[in-house]
């Protein structure tokens, strides 16, 4: 008789099934197949949180198939996910099918490769009870606080708000940035910049005022610049220091989630909803041409930086045979991962190095493969030697003054040939500097005062919030996408461009928060709750005595907040714009509805006139030549429509340029980003091109 694997999806049993071959039969749970019910609580506060767990809705089918197949078989292995959920699922189908939960029917996959499936399949454990426990308390905590708080919010402030454990944090977070924003009160400064070249040479470097008598300048008005410059008129520069030295800089680790999301943001422009799908996909398996079905990186689900001894030997003879034995590094690199890891799994990379990128591309969606391209990437160039850089500092004295010019120039590239990490931070370019020495007297092109003023926090993006999120303890690597999706779908927070903005909603609802529910908000209080479930997992803590730590104080503060707003209701004001309502000549305002913010009349009921709220876009429609808007779908999704619907009801996912077709003269549109193409949306014309990286 066969064996039965059961792990969550039909892409990962398909490429499961390729390795294991006959003797074996791998089937999918589509995911979760018991949860607490939707309707209710479920969960008994008076008797030690003890969940009531249900067969989840429509799932009758897949679980009477899977009763129907564990009967046939004579041994039963299940290989969900290797983390808290996957082993929480398996735990579950365990007790569905009333497996033996002594025998060792536990096996995990860090990657879906030949080798990884068979050690795998060689190391059958027990369930980790631990593990499901931690999953347990965290699955009951956000039930407890989403059914509990949520029903609060309904009637305190509108209906349909949620509240949740990690979500409420993040919402706090940017609502917080965004007051740090409205508070900020520039300060003015001043620089003197200054262009100089050398004789007989036309090169020009930039340097800045730097010292004033031995003392660091801060200059903070216009009369303070003007008085340095006429100190300056007529001055002879010279150099009178110059300092060059040698310095090395290490590649980036390879990615964890955290990381990977970031970069993915910043690089690729995805949301971390976005990263996490296709690192799905990437994990489960791939038909790739030539080869079938097969996990082309290790679990996205990390926070560890450890790679297998056989990952780096397969990457070092990679980069041997590509780049030569002067791009390996002195010795392997072994990157520490942070003190509060998990470390249950290794750094994700790819599951074979000699899969590249271009290798595989012709078999991937596009986003499949901008990411498996990221992070192939970062994890070869993680493996390689320093790149090397020759810096030069150089001082240049006037009339008691300093400047100071800096610049760089690589003198070994290393890692850098493949390679370099982004950040959400603007950085100074430093430029080659010409051949200069001490003494050296030279000719001063311009000089300056430049006014400035000090700029506020910027707002988080999605990048950055995730920084902060992991930072600061708060949420695990599987929270940080479903949190951002869900205060985005909840209207707390919206995207305006790349920057995370709270809407007015969510600024109301922090507040409530903050004045009721301290401990919720408190990062320093979610993140000790995170240290708790950690503690749960490695079987240090019990699961029930953390629930009631929480439940105990939290019961009480609801019952107060009950009490202080008794009979109080919190208006969300409407926010006025300035488009004037088609029917009445009102300004029209911004509402909430259930599928996110609209346009209204504030004459409502005797004025019902409500529209989409859309932005002009680039380019104009292929059909009438009219304006193309941005708008959203019900799901949230960006796409482009003429402003004549519905007499035109054109539409395309692709982004409308500036740029017109060479053949037809009408608008180019951009379809897959930076590395994508144009294309003329006009079927009869048909002309496209694709874009140079």
């Amino acid at each position: 008789m066969a064996s039965l694997v059961i792990v969550e999806s039909p892409a990962k049993a398909k490429t499961i099934q390729k390795y294991l071959g006959k003797g074996y039969e791998v089937v999918a749970s589509m995911g979760h197949v018991r949860d607490l019910p939707k309707s209710k609580l479920g969960v008994d506060t008076e008797n030690d949180f003890a969940p009531h767990y249900i067969d989840m809705k429509g799932k009758g089918d897949v679980i009477r198939d899977l009763k129907k197949r564990a009967k046939k078989c004579d041994k039963v292995y299940l290989a969900t996910d290797p983390d808290r959920e996957g082993e929480a699922i398996s735990w579950h189908i365990a007790q569905m099918l009333k497996l033996d939960m002594s025998a060792d029917i536990r096996v995990a996959f860090n990657e879906i490769t030949k080798t990884g499936v068979n050690n795998g399949m060689s190391n059958p454990h027990k369930i980790d009870i631990d593990l499901v426990n931690a999953q347990q308390a965290r699955r009951i905590l956000d039930r407890l606080v989403g059914y509990k708080l949520s029903p609060f919010l309904w009637k305190k402030v509108k209906r349909g708000l949620s509240a949740g454990r990690v979500q409420t944090v993040a919402v706090s977070l940017v609502v917080d940035r965004e007051n740090e924003i409205k508070q900020f009160v520039p300060k003015e400064y001043w620089s003197i910049d200054a262009k100089f070249t050398v004789p007989d040479s036309d090169r020009a470097f930039d340097a800045s005022l730097v010292y004033v008598d031995g003392k660091k300048i801060e200059i903070s008005g216009k009369a303070e610049a003007d008085n340095l410059l006429k100190r300056l008129e007529n001055a002879e520069y010279i150099v009178t220091s110059v300092k060059k030295r040698i310095t090395k800089k290490q590649p980036s680790p390879p990615f964890i989630t955290s990381t990977m999301q970031q970069e993915a943001s910043r690089k690729l422009g995805f949301s971390a909803k976005r990263t996490m799908k296709a690192a799905q996909e990437l994990y489960e398996g791939v038909d790739i041409a030539g080869i079938g079905a097969v996990g082309l990186i290790t679990y996205m689900r990390t926070d560890s930086l450890r790679v297998s001894a056989e990952a780096q030997s397969a990457a070092a003879q990679y980069i041997e045979n590509v780049y030569g034995k002067e791009y390996l590094p002195e010795k392997i690199r072994i990157f520490k991962s942070k003190s509060n890891a998990q470390d249950a799994h290794e750094a994700i990379r790819p599951s074979t190095p000699d899969l590249t990128p271009a290798r595989v591309k012709s078999s991937l969606s596009s986003d499949q493969y901008k990411l498996y391209e990221l992070i192939w990437s970062r994890f070869i160039a993680s493996q390689m030697a320093n790149a090397l850089l020759d810096t030069v500092s150089v001082d240049i004295s006037a009339e008691g003054c300093i400047f100071r010019a800096s610049g760089y120039s690589v003198k070994f590239n290393g890692f850098m040939v493949l390679y370099e990490e982004s950040t959400d931070e603007k950085t100074a370019e430093k430029k080659m500097l010409p051949p200069l020495a001490v003494d050296d007297k030279l000719n001063l092109k311009s000089i300056a005062g430049n006014q400035h003023f000090t700029q506020p926090p910027p707002r988080y993006t999605e990048a950055s919030l995730i920084k902060s999120l992991e930072e600061n303890g708060i949420g695990r690597p599987s929270t940080y996408a479903p949190t951002i999706s869900t205060i985005t779908a909840r209207q707390y927070v919206e995207h305006e461009g790349k920057q995370l903005k709270p809407t007015v909603l969510g600024e109301i609802t922090t507040e409530i928060m903050k004045e009721h529910f301290k401990g919720i908000v408190d990062a320093g209080f979610t993140a000790d709750m995170e240290n708790s479930l950690d503690e749960i997992e490695k079987g240090t803590k019990n699961w029930v005595s953390t629930l009631h730590e929480f439940y105990d104080v939290f019961s009480v503060d609801l019952q107060k907040a009950e009490e202080a707003m008794d009979g109080k209701r919190v208006k969300v004001p409407d926010e006025e714009t300035d488009i004037i309502c088609d029917n009445c000549g009102r300004n029209m305002v911004i509402k909430f509805g259930k599928y996110g913010r609209f346009l209204a009349c504030p004459g409502f009921p005797e004025c019902k006139n409500a529209k989409q709220i859309v932005t002009e876009s680039a380019g104009f429609c292929p059909l009438c030549g009219k304006k193309m808007l941005l708008k959203k779908s019900k799901k949230g999704r960006s796409f482009y429509g003429c402003e004549g619907y519905p007499d035109c009801n054109f539409m395309t996912w692709n982004v409308p340029t500036a740029e017109k077709c060479p053949q037809c003269g009408k608008t180019l549109f951009n379809k897959g980003g930076k590395s994508g193409k144009l294309l003329c949306e006009d079927k009869e014309c048909g002309y496209e091109r694709e874009l140079k990286k």
